[in-house]
């Protein structure tokens, strides 16, 4: 045997292996989409203009504080709108050294400048304010598509993708009197945020009101980690301790530093879990959340921290659960689909093409064996629409080999020989199958790159399904002649 043909067998066997082993155990190497298994599909509507406000308040409060340290007074600085900051100097002598410190904001336009009454407005520019509307909106203008193949329990699928999981650290505010925070006399600076004290005895829960500086020192965005723990003072209780990244751990330990013996509260979604005392300074960048925490609300919470908090607040616009059992018939209507179509395509080359017609067939069954261990790999999601684009590139790999067997007959009609015949007829098909995947294949990325997720399913397994057409309908089904005919000394006849 040519050494050239050992080396293609040994390719071949070695795909198949990989492919095999990629599909190990089937029932859990292939994702199936929500339309196979069921699951929830959630549609959430993002409240993307209370994200630029609040963009908007923590830009005023770092204006505030690089004013302050410039030694430049202010009288009063608060948000006006979503985006705009209406700033008055307590001085009207300090307005050209204001200037400096406001041009860091390059995100802020200055407008309404009134250098005598030592006031202006800073109004967010419009590429900042886009920006932080897409950070904020993934589907349409304002909406975020979710869908959980296999979830069934909707209520805490909805609880863990709501939250905004916003964790802040904020230092209380001691000077300012709770009765007279409750009744609405606070500095502009400061606001009243509620924790939750459950009693062991009676389950009831009383609120605890907080004044707490509106700045945030610190947020979840610098958090590298958040394990789940038992709250050694708390019997009964968990915890959730987290750590942060190097540029976060150089800021706790600075806040730490410069507030030793104030009140630093930790602050999720606006409710206070805990304020604890800065005894000393913290440099190794961990702190602990505690809070009369279950073991599945510590474990929740610590899921939403490392996934990342979403940057605006979200209500549901659209729930629906598509049942397992609705999945199961999918899944066997679209096998039916894939399995009627392979068997008639199968009788139909072997009547047809005789022997030619059970190579083609074995190609195709490499063909499918290997675009199932690609998505495997990939670890892409099989839905109803990728079943359709699997039925598809069934009828585009035996059409590739209709194809070359056509070419076959036509060198046979003008007189050639068996091996001339088929030498010639691969090599006159390979640009005209080449050219036609190809074009197909840009369409798929075209579907992948802007369609919705169900057209994502088609194009992913059009794509997969022809880049192994193009090995097992030429490369394998040339392989498969090569060792029928090309091998013999004499070769009369072809069964094509």
């Amino acid at each position: 045997m040519p050494r050239h043909l050992r080396f293609r067998i040994g390719l071949v066997l070695a795909v198949i292996a990989v492919s095999v082993w990629y599909l190990y155990p089937l029932k859990s190497s292939i994702n199936l989409g929500l339309d196979l298994q069921g699951g929830i599909h959630l549609m959430l509507g993002v409240e993307a203009d209370r994200h630029v406000a609040s963009q908007t308040d923590r830009a005023a409060e770092d204006l505030k504080s690089a004013l302050e340290r410039k030694g430049i007074a202010v009288k009063r600085i608060a948000r006006e709108g979503n985006t705009a900051i209406k700033v008055e100097l307590a001085s009207p002598q300090s307005w050209n050294d204001s200037r400096t410190v406001v041009a860091e904001f390059s995100s802020f336009d200055r407008r309404d400048d009134d250098q005598a009454a030592g006031t202006f407005r800073l109004v967010m520019n419009d590429r900042r304010v886009s920006q932080l509307r897409d950070d904020a909106i993934r589907q349409g203008a304002d909406q975020i598509l979710i869908q959980l193949p296999g979830i069934q329990d909707a209520a805490r699928a909805k609880a863990l993708i709501g939250k905004t999981a916003l964790l802040e650290f904020k230092l209380l505010d001691e000077r300012t009197p709770i009765d007279q925070a409750l009744a609405g006399h606070l500095p502009e600076t400061s606001e009243v945020l509620f924790g939750r004290e459950v009693d062991k005895q009676t389950k009831a829960e009383r609120k605890i009101p907080y004044v707490v500086q509106r700045r945030a020192l610190l947020t979840g965005a610098e958090l590298t980690r958040a394990e789940v723990s038992a709250d050694p003072n708390s019997m009964g209780n968990w915890q959730v301790a987290i750590e942060f990244t190097s540029t976060g751990t150089r800021i706790f330990g600075e806040v730490t530093e410069q507030n030793v013996g104030r009140r630093l509260a930790i602050i999720l979604d606006g409710t206070v879990y805990s304020a604890p005392r800065i005894n000393e300074r913290i440099p190794g960048g961990r702190a602990v959340i505690t809070g009369q925490f279950t073991v599945d609300d510590a474990r929740d919470l610590a899921i939403v921290l490392r996934a990342g908090a979403l940057p605006a607040p979200v209500v549901i616009l659209e729930e629906r659960t598509v049942g397992p059992s609705l999945g199961s018939d999918s899944i066997r209507q679209g096998l039916i689909a894939i399995a009627g179509s392979a068997i008639v395509v199968f009788v139909f080359m072997l009547v047809y093409y005789r022997l030619s017609g059970l190579v083609a067939d074995i190609a195709l069954g490499l063909n499918l064996l290997i675009l199932f261990a690609c998505m495997a790999a990939i670890r892409a999601t099989l839905t109803l629409p990728g079943l359709a684009g699997i039925a598809l590139t069934i009828g585009m790999a035996v059409d590739t080999n209709i194809l070359i067997f056509e070419r076959i007959r036509e060198e046979m009609r003008v007189g050639k020989t068996p091996r001339a015949a088929i030498e010639a007829g691969f090599r006159r098909a390979l640009r005209t199958i080449v050219d036609t995947h190809l074009t197909v294949m840009g369409t798929a990325v075209i579907l992948l790159s802007f369609g919705t997720s169900s057209v994502k399913g088609f194009g992913v397994s059009l794509f997969i399904g022809l880049g192994a057409s193009l090995f097992t309908a030429y490369f394998f089904t040339r392989l498969l002649f090569d060792l029928l005919y090309m091998g013999r000394r004499k070769v009369d006849a072809i069964s094509i």
